[in-house]
């Protein structure tokens, strides 16, 4: 705001000491404050609306000055010099600057001028200003030098200037610290345990996130705790109350008791909240004493909106001052419109869904115009990117460009922000976890971290602004001392039968399954989910038109170091096999379905799943990864019922998302049915789930005939299993490469303790330490 002060040394001493005893000689060296110049930095400063300034009729005010000066004399800031003349150039005095500050601040109490006696000059002052000088020393934003004077007929230096105007800020403005505290896909994970591997695990649960959330409360009470979704679903618990011990007319879901436990505010939905249908849903969510919004869900009937759009809530905070006010916060919540692809059975005809970023676009005014002091957008969507495409699936980094809001919780990638993000994204700070300067929060999965945002509002007149805000997150403990044994204590009837559940034996299996090489061997754990629902298929379609085509059948790795996390594969020992293995098998609560396709089609599937490769160059001797980072696994499908090699020194015909990006490339070679090249008319069934079957994978949507059937894909691998009593979960190598490059140096990440489960002649070998907790392995 100023210039640099001549005599830096001296400035610094001043500015440090605050008043401190200095010479007329030295302050003459400072540069002063000029009477025009204290108006306009006072009403800058103080943030408040200008008029027109055509009540200033002083002949020496510049057009451009004359609304400051008009608000400052209206302020009672400053008085004029004379009837014509306001003299702007002069430089004001101590006196004339504090006097009018102290103005500024209204307050209803009594000063007593008897704090003025410890000066010793107080008696050149002007005996009318006594009442506000007493103010202001009172206040503590004017405390004098230290040979106890205040020197108030000298001019005002401009570093004593900044020193009396943040004082006199921190007064005038009123101030709240409102905090943001956000959770996203939970997905059952209420308690600290694994019921996969049935055991306790550190790395998740919302009983430990609970200890962040009161924590955080402590240190500022002036908190909201929002959730934004995928609640439900997820973990054998969240099957146990939808399947097993189903919930009854009036009872709780333990996710609803364990968010009302922890005094939620509000919630949105997730996709995965859709995965068991709508009167499920409703049933969970009818006995929750929070809210939950959704703004781009309508009813298909009457296009109104299925849920509440928004909420207001208005929470009661203590502001700068110590004084109790309540702020407006408008909450509203998006999810990808792809639900309706995911959950086609559950949803068509029943819902649409709007584009989320013009959703939110539509809702603010709303929000606004209802008096929304902040508006929080529970976001379950990714970040995404910069390009606005309608109907996109994630979009959290576009909703941040849309004005009126201020601050994002967001989730459904799964992944942690403030975090590393893509060079793509500008206008993002890593530091203050803002993107384009509004908060965002991302706070990982299955209750990992906790997300933290921070806002600062200031009092606008009888409204309030937010003026700054920071996000951050906070990772649970890696132990059990932060768990809260009041909520697990709450859930613990769900906890112990879903326990009791997944014990339940089914069968055994002869050897170890694994999907440590899900991505590039075929694999035994994907063999037994194939298997079965070709077991379940050819049962259902006797006595159709279909009993007679061949049946092909679709599954992918679920758990293959999924986003990150070197410890989520599958690993189930020789021996009894129990639901908990089935589950850990198959995550998913996916029903099955059945697909008509043609050989081309089925040619076009494998082609989109083999973009999970990046290309080998055949000329590198370099080290070159095997997979492609950005390719979700559970979207590497794998077709039993055909042969076929993958030729990775080809580049990939699609892009992650099934765009063509190499209309003429080929990577599936050798492609066989019986021993034959497949006939790229003949007819198949598919066998595969309803995400796969609801999508728009290539060879999928060229489909002529989808139906979905209401049994699980897991139940289909518990009755096979119960059919065959003893499995052999050997894979029947229906897939390989083609021969790689002798010279390529390709390597690939998997678990450090899948070093043990290398099978013989893979030509798989362990390297060492990879990335992030990851181990290294080449395959020739």
């Amino acid at each position: 705001m100023w210039k640099k002060v001549s005599a830096s040394a001296l400035a610094l001493s001043i500015a440090v000491s605050g008043f401190a005893n200095v010479n007329v000689a030295d302050a003459a060296k400072v540069d002063q404050v000029t009477r025009g110049e204290y108006v306009k930095a006072v009403i800058d400063s103080m943030g408040i609306e200008l008029g027109s300034g055509k009540t200033v009729k002083f002949s020496d005010v510049p057009d451009s000055l004359k609304p400051y000066v008009e608000k400052a004399i209206e302020l009672k800031l400053i008085d004029a010099k004379t009837g014509k003349n306001f003299k702007p150039n002069e430089n004001i005095t101590r006196e004339e600057a504090i006097v009018g500050l102290t103005n500024a601040i209204q307050d209803s109490k009594t000063y007593s001028e008897d704090i003025l006696k410890q000066y010793k000059d107080i008696n050149s002052a002007d005996k009318e200003n006594f009442d506000e000088l007493a103010k202001a020393i009172s206040l503590g934003f004017l405390t004098g030098y230290t040979d106890k004077t205040l020197k108030l007929k000298n001019v005002l230096a401009e570093n004593h200037f900044d020193l009396l105007l943040e004082r006199f800020l921190k007064r005038y403005k009123t101030t709240v610290s409102l905090r943001i505290l956000g959770t996203s896909d939970i997905h059952t994970n209420i308690m600290n345990y694994d019921y996969y591997k049935d055991t306790e695990s550190n790395s998740l649960g919302l009983v430990k996130v609970a200890t962040l959330i009161k924590n955080a409360r402590e240190e500022n009470s002036n908190s909201l705790l929002f959730d934004n979704g995928d609640t439900i679903q997820g973990t054998p618990l969240g099957s146990y109350k939808q399947a097993v011990d189903v919930l009854e007319e009036g009872e709780e879901h333990p996710s609803i008791t364990a968010m009302e436990y922890l005094n939620y505010d509000a919630s949105t939905l997730g996709n995965h909240e859709f995965n068991y249908g709508l009167d499920y849903l409703d049933e969970v969510y009818d006995d929750a004493d929070f809210p939950f919004v959704n703004a781009n869900i309508r009813n298909a009937s009457s296009g109104s909106y299925m849920y509440e759009p928004y909420v207001i809530v208005e929470k009661e905070v203590v502001d700068s001052k110590g004084n109790e006010t309540t702020i407006k916060v408008g909450v509203t919540g998006i999810v990808p419109p792809q639900i309706l692809n995911w959950d086609k059975s559950h949803l068509l005809g029943k819902v649409t869904v709007d584009d989320s970023v013009q959703a939110v676009e539509k809702i603010i005014p709303e929000m606004q115009n209802e008096g929304a002091d902040v508006i929080v957008v529970l976001s379950h969507s990714g970040l995404g990117d910069t390009n606005h495409t309608v109907g996109e699936e994630d979009v959290t980094y576009l909703l941040s460009k849309v004005d009126g809001v201020d601050a994002i919780i967001s989730g459904h990638a799964h992944g942690v922000f403030p975090g590393e993000v893509d060079d793509s994204l500008t206008g993002v700070d890593i530091e203050k976890g803002t993107m384009n300067d509004v908060p965002v929060v991302m706070p990982g999965k299955y209750g990992s971290h906790l997300g933290v945002i921070d806002l600062t509002l200031e009092e606008k007149g009888e409204e309030w602004e937010v003026v700054t805000g920071i996000g951050e997150v906070r990772e649970i403990a890696k132990d059990s001392s932060d768990v809260d044994q009041e909520l697990a204590a709450a859930v613990k009837e769900a906890h112990d039968g879903t326990i009791e559940y997944v014990r339940q034996p089914v069968g055994k299996t002869s050897a170890d399954i694994h999907s440590y090489f899900s991505q590039v061997l075929d694999d035994p754990s994907i063999q037994i989910v194939t298997n079965a629902q070709t077991l379940y298929v050819q049962q259902k379609i006797k006595g159709t038109e279909f009993e007679n085509l061949p049946v092909l059948s679709a599954g992918a790795p679920f758990k293959a170091g999924t986003r990150s996390d070197p410890d989520y594969y599958t690993y189930v020992p020789t021996g009894e096999l129990a639901i908990k293995n089935v589950a850990d098998l198959y995550l998913y609560d996916n029903t099955l379905a059945i697909l008509k396709v043609t050989g081309a089609d089925v040619k076009e599937w494998l082609e989109m799943s083999a973009g999970q490769f990046n290309q080998i160059d055949s000329a590198s001797n370099e080290e070159q990864q095997l997979i492609n980072g950005d390719f979700r696994s559970y979207n590497y499908d794998v077709i039993d019922g055909v042969t076929y090699e993958i030729d990775v020194t080809q580049p990939a015909k699609y892009d992650t998302s099934g765009n063509v990006v190499n209309e003429s490339a080929e990577r599936i070679v050798n492609l066989q049915y019986n021993g034959q090249p497949i006939d790229i008319n003949q007819e198949f069934i598919v066998a595969t789930n309803n995400y796969r079957a609801n999508g728009s994978f290539p060879g999928v949507r060229n489909a002529s005939h989808i139906e979905v059937y209401p049994d699980e894909n897991r139940q289909a691998i518990i009755d096979y299993i119960i059919a065959n009593e003893t499995i052999d979960p050997s894979a029947d190598n229906n897939w390989k490469f083609t021969n790689l490059p002798e010279t390529a140096n390709v390597v690939f990440e998997s678990s450090k303790k899948a070093v043990d489960s290398i099978p013989e002649g893979s030509n798989i070998e362990y390297l060492g330490d990879g990335t992030d907790g990851f181990g290294k392995y080449s395959i020739k």
